[in-house]
This record gives C-alpha cells, sequence and structure tokens, in this order.
C-alpha cells in the first residue's frame, strides 16, 4: 500500500472508527465497508471531507454474490460505489451489504452524488436492489413488461415468453418461445499431434 492511501486509512479509521466494519487495500485502492445503517451518513461524511473530499462518485454498482465463494458474510447482495476526490487525486471503495435477501433495500445516495441517479436505476432494474429516497426509481434497461431481474441468475436461460413486431397488428407482441431448448456444447477441432515439436 503507498503510504498516501496508507495515511488515507489511517485518516479515516481515526474518523469513523467502529462504523467501518473492513479496511483492505488491493490494485492501488482503499476499500471501506460500512453497514447498511452507516451507508448514507458514511457517503455524506466522505463527500464532505475536510482533508480528503471525495466530492465526485466515478461508478456505483450492484453484486449478486449468490453462490460465489467470497460470500462469508452471509449478504447475497451488495452496493459498491468507486469514489474520487479530485482535489487530492485519491480513489476510494466503499462497499455495503444488504442484510435482506429476499428484498433488497438500501438508501440512496442520489442526494449526495446526483451522478448515481442512472447507476442506481440500473442496479434496481438489474440486480432487484431498492434504493430509498431515489424518488425515480424505475427500469432503465429491460422492457417495462420485464418480469424479475436479470442479474439475479435466477431466470430460465432462454425465458418462457419472447418479443416482436407484427406488421399485421401494427406493435409489439409477446409470443411463447418458438426456439427449442439446446445445449451448447463447444467444440474445439485440432490435428492429433498439434503443438508438437517438429509436426509440421
Amino acid at each position: 500500500m503507498s503510504s498516501r492511501l496508507e495515511s488515507l486509512r489511517e485518516s479515516l479509521l481515526a474518523q469513523f472508527g467502529e462504523r467501518l466494519r473492513t479496511t483492505t487495500s488491493a490494485l492501488g485502492e482503499l476499500t471501506l465497508e460500512v453497514g447498511s445503517a452507516d451507508y448514507h451518513d458514511m457517503a455524506l461524511a466522505l463527500r464532505d471531507n475536510a482533508d480528503v473530499p471525495f466530492e465526485q462518485l466515478i461508478d456505483l454498482c450492484g453484486i449478486d454474490y449468490s453462490t460465489h465463494a467470497t460470500r462469508s458474510s452471509g449478504a447475497r447482495y451488495a452496493v459498491v460505489c468507486h469514489l474520487m476526490s479530485v482535489a487530492s487525486n485519491l480513489r476510494l471503495r466503499l462497499r455495503v451489504l444488504i442484510q435482506d435477501d429476499d428484498f433488497p433495500v438500501i438508501a440512496s445516495v442520489n442526494d449526495v452524488w446526483p451522478a448515481a441517479n442512472w447507476f442506481e436505476r440500473e442496479a434496481f432494474d438489474l440486480f432487484g436492489i431498492m434504493f430509498t429516497g431515489h424518488g425515480d426509481l424505475r427500469r432503465l434497461l429491460t422492457d417495462y413488461g420485464f418480469v424479475g431481474h436479470p442479474f439475479r441468475k435466477d431466470f430460465p436461460i432462454s425465458g418462457h415468453v419472447e418479443m416482436r413486431y407484427d406488421p399485421d397488428q401494427k406493435r409489439v407482441i409477446y409470443q411463447p418461445v418458438s426456439i427449442a431448448p439446446r445445449e451448447v456444447t463447444p467444440r474445439v477441432v485440432r490435428e492429433e499431434n498439434y503443438g508438437d515439436v517438429g509436426h509440421g
């Protein structure tokens, strides 16, 4: 860890103490993990920090750990914010685990960083994560009639309905899937002695 990141880590630990569940450093970035109850307050505090203000939200995304090997905490869903301090030229990752797997809800940080607006809508659409206080939480990428959330990994691969434009009715219609389910197996074609020294 660089000396700048280490001093930032020490400063944040001194300032926030027990509100930080973990602090880790990897790939030249510091990651803070906070509880869902402290998420919004921590976002405000990081933005308004007198020493190193993280005034810019670069990215916000949802994560579904599902059966992932790192799911040690028991929480399936998480939200991760990538922040930047333009004044100090430092980056920070803020992660919060959401405890309710059946109905994941977390506070919106749209009022802290307006750039979170569409990122939170995307996480809602694809993962089903609800952001309280957002104000305009609606689907962004999937069709209005889509049932479920594509990145939850809990839907059939082929789906049950397909959408197409019907020129006779002059509108988009839904109909049962017309493609027969199949298993795709990769095929590797090589000569028997491929890669042997002297094979020509």
